[in-house]
């Protein structure tokens, strides 16, 4: 692999075309892999052939409009919540209590959309700015936590996704929080009702045609807002200070404790705000295992843009192809078992070329570093030569 890097290294002259031609070649060489050892254990497990699983998951998510446009459906929340995750890492802070901050959020968002009267843009509105609230509620305990008692984010959050999950267990289990209204005495299940047509996002085009929710447009205008907020704004400036040293940004005038717990509380509103995107695009009612892992994946998402929010459109569909083509390979009869390792497969063709170029300039840093050392140590040996 090194050497097929370095001959195609000389192949591409400038060093940012060298980088983008080596990014382009590993991902390449990634997905094949990736695909080539999917075929063999579809081959191994099933007596399906490797084409028509390949094919399965093509029809899912680009064969027509309609598979496209579910596409961009899945890609949707997941994109909300990597631009939020990545706000709280360019000032230091791992934020993974997306799962449950969308959750969260989605809750909220339900109680104000089957309770607002008259539907129409003002409920739409008032439900995405509610579903914001409550994921921002749920970080801004984590904040707390980190700047007042110095609990770790990391803990504080993975847990709390946790504690989120029961939240919503025990609200649509109650009669009277949000379980499903009992029509004649029959009995219902631990859900909500669906929320009113009304209150619903629009949806461009008509099944089985191309059509899509036009939340996907809410979230570029998000990602538009966010990279021009951390590249281009005095606050941004502040989180990629605190980011590479919270000392040195502490002794020029920064707030820690504002500064990150605004950036953790932001990050749980845009996961609140992906869960009001579901809800009024996609679910319409709230369930357990509602998230269906969309706050994971969105912070997969952020993690293999390398916090660039334009990078994370692309990275958030090639998810959203995932997810969509597995749905419709699982409804083939394919083992759900082996869906799942199909799309890690590919998830871990995604991670690779950064992650392997990443270790490849650290080698060569610290053989800079070695060689700078020696030729150090050569010149004192040399001063300390008598004449």
């Amino acid at each position: 692999m090194s050497k097929l890097v370095g001959l195609f290294s000389g192949a591409v002259s400038g060093g940012r075309g060298r980088r983008v031609g080596l990014y382009v070649v590993l991902y390449a060489l990634a997905i094949l892999a990736a695909l080539a050892l999917s075929a063999l254990l579809v081959v191994l497990a099933t007596d399906a052939s490797p084409w028509s699983v390949f094919k399965a998951m093509y029809d899912g998510s680009l064969r027509d409009g309609a598979a496209f446009g579910l596409s961009l459906d899945e890609a949707t929340p997941l994109l909300v919540v990597a631009l939020g995750t990545i706000l709280a890492t360019r000032c230091g802070i791992i934020n993974i209590g997306q799962e449950g901050q969308l959750i969260i959020g989605a809750t909220f968002a339900t109680w104000v959309a089957l309770e607002f009267p008259g539907g129409g843009f003002p409920a739409i509105a008032a439900t995405m700015l509610v579903a914001a609230l409550g994921g921002a509620l749920w970080a801004g305990i984590a904040a707390v936590l980190r700047f007042t008692r110095k609990v770790d984010v990391v803990i504080s959050t993975l847990l709390m996704n946790f504690i989120a999950a029961e939240v919503v267990s025990f609200a649509v289990n109650r009669a009277y929080l949000l379980r499903e209204t009992s029509v004649g005495g029959q009995l219902t299940v631990p859900q909500s009702d669906r929320i009113p047509e009304n209150t619903r996002l629009p949806r461009i085009g008509h099944f089985p045609d191309f059509n899509v929710s036009t939340g996907v447009f809410l979230a570029i205008v998000l990602t538009a807002v966010i990279a021009v907020v951390v590249v281009r704004t005095r606050w941004g400036f502040r989180l990629r200070m605190l980011g590479m040293n919270p000392m040195a940004a502490a002794s020029a005038g920064v707030s820690v404790a504002a500064v990150g717990a605004t950036a953790l509380i932001l990050s749980g509103a845009f996961a609140g705000v992906a869960g009001g995107v579901m809800l009024t695009g996609t679910a319409f009612r709230l369930q357990p295992g509602f998230s269906q892992s969309v706050g994971y994946d969105g912070l997969l998402v952020a993690l293999i843009a390398r916090g660039s929010p334009i990078a994370c459109v692309p990275v958030a569909f090639f998810f959203g192809v995932l997810r969509a083509g597995g749905g419709f390979l699982a409804s083939t009869g394919v083992p759900r078992y082996l869906v799942n390792i199909v799309q890690s497969l590919l998830v871990l063709a995604a991670l690779f070329p950064p992650v392997f170029l990443g270790l490849r300039e650290r080698r060569k840093q610290l053989a800079r570093a070695r060689a700078a050392a020696r030729m150090s140590d050569a010149s004192v040996d040399t001063e300390l030569v008598p004449a």
